[in-house]
């Protein structure tokens, strides 16, 4: 990584929403932080005057059903950049809802600062749900895939 691609880094990073990026690669390895100052508070007046009113009634809530807990697995991004999910427009996708993947198996690209980056699956399983579209931005850490394992 040359210093023309650290500085258009820093410059995606200062115009946009994310916090923190780190890359890594065989030699080389940066972490940027935004240094981002402490919001204060907003300070207001004490009112001079409360009145007292009695609670308006609260209509009954219905019950909270919880989720159904599922064995699943968040792949997540290892990089910001932007997600596909074949390696060239005439090519088939790397994986599909449904399909089982290995430990290792490309499941899709992220192309950051003009490098494709074959993203390998963390866990062997089947492909439960894709979280992202193609072509389209993600963050560090932002989840990919739902995979169950297996």
């Amino acid at each position: 990584m040359d210093l023309k691609e650290i500085q258009t880094l820093i410059k995606f990073i200062s115009s946009s929403l994310v916090d923190e990026v780190s890359i890594e690669q065989k030699d080389f390895k940066i972490n940027i932080k935004r240094n981002l100052p402490p919001v204060a508070a907003p300070i207001t007046a004490a009112p001079q005057q409360i009145t007292v009113s009695a609670p308006a009634p609260v209509a009954a809530l219905p019950p909270v059903e919880a989720a159904p807990v599922t064995n699943t697995v968040e792949l997540k991004s290892p990089m910001i950049g932007t997600f596909y999910r074949k390696s060239s427009p005439d090519k088939p996708v790397f994986v599909e809802v449904g399909d089982m993947i290995e430990k290792g198996q490309v499941i899709c690209i992220i192309e950051a600062m003009k490098l494709f980056n074959e993203i390998e699956a963390e866990a062997s399983g089947k492909v439960v749900k894709i979280l992202v579209d193609d072509s389209q931005p993600v963050e560090y850490d932002q989840p990919l895939l739902l995979i169950e394992p297996v």
